[in-house]
């Protein structure tokens, strides 16, 4: 993108551990995959269906609450600001902070960190059209060396926005790391907006990640098509099939691919054979949620103050801002 309002850094490749990081979950006791590498073009594409689709409530909910509650979100925070995204993807929900921000101080920085270049500049290209006073910084990263960057870049307050709940796909320990990370960044004056989906009907929580028009298995099957592409593997698509079900007890949606026969697959670069059993699955993604007190306890108990949360009428989702 030329544009002296736009730079990108990047600053390590996500697919410089793409094979170690395979070969380690495909030979694990039970086969599981890293769901960032969801996100290649044809993932963040069918991503963004995703987002449209009517069983898919999360985007729809979360800008809501967004639209209707920035302005008071962005008045919490020191004047000044200077705004992160951290898995901005198309940072189409940016907008309405980035807006909150313009109305009240005469520019703003806005630091976009995501694991995909490509998503990034896509992400970014509407925003510098639609706001002559942004600047936006890509920053091509996972969020440890994007937080990283940022300690000695971004200077003034900051508010860290983690947006999607994307948190989760996060175990409790990947949370206690994430939250130490967080603290470690983060200074006084800066803020962390957080946005969490809520705990509710079984049904709906299925439906949302597995919808009638079969997006989302194409989503979840994209992983395999990748390792195909990028690894030169022989995974045959049609084998497998998507499954996501509610695991009461744990609190998540697990995401797996669950292969339909008994079947062998070669994965070239890393001179590897890897077996599978009829219906033995490859586990792709958790996805937790949250009620409003378990998440305000988690935070609080990772030395956090929470300073308000904001919801929508029917409590599908949550947005915590804390310091």
């Amino acid at each position: 993108m030329e544009n002296e309002r736009y730079t990108c850094i990047t600053l390590r490749n996500a697919l410089d551990t793409l094979a170690d990081d395979i070969r380690q979950a495909l030979t694990a006791p039970r086969k599981w995959l890293p769901c960032k590498y969801f996100y290649d073009p044809t993932g963040n594409a069918l991503f963004e269906q995703i987002c449209e689709l009517p069983e898919y409530y999360l985007t729809r909910t979360e800008t809501a609450i967004l639209k209707q509650h920035a302005v008071h979100i962005i008045g919490r925070c020191p004047s000044d600001l200077t705004l992160v995204e951290l898995g901005s993807g198309s940072s189409t929900k940016s907008r309405y902070l980035i807006e909150s921000c313009l109305a009240r101080q005469q520019d703003l920085t806005y630091y976009a960190v995501d694991i995909s270049p490509a998503g990034l500049e896509n992400g970014t290209r509407q925003l510098l059209d639609n706001y002559p006073r942004l600047r936006v910084v890509g920053v091509a990263a996972e969020f440890a060396d994007g937080l990283g960057y940022l300690t000695t870049h971004a200077s003034g307050p900051r508010l860290v926005a983690f947006l999607g709940s994307t948190i989760g796909n996060f175990t409790e320990e990947d949370i206690a790391r994430f939250f130490t990370m967080l603290r470690r960044h983060l200074r006084p004056m800066d803020r962390l907006l957080l946005g969490v989906d809520l705990i509710k009907d079984p049904a709906v929580l299925e439906a949302a990640y597995d919808d009638a028009q079969g997006v989302t298995a194409k989503f979840n099957l994209n992983i395999l098509a990748r390792l195909n592409r990028e690894l030169s593997a022989n995974f045959d698509l049609a084998t497998f099939r998507h499954r996501a079900v509610w695991n009461h007890e744990r609190g998540r949606i697990e995401m797996n691919l669950v292969s339909v026969r008994n079947q062998r697959v070669r994965i070239g670069d890393l001179n590897l054979d890897i077996d599978f059993r009829q219906d033995e699955t490859i586990h792709t993604e958790n996805c937790y949620k949250y009620s409003q007190s378990g998440m305000e306890s988690l935070l609080t108990r990772h030395g956090f103050q929470v300073l308000g949360h904001f919801s929508d009428p029917r409590d599908q989702f949550c947005l915590f801002l804390a310091s």
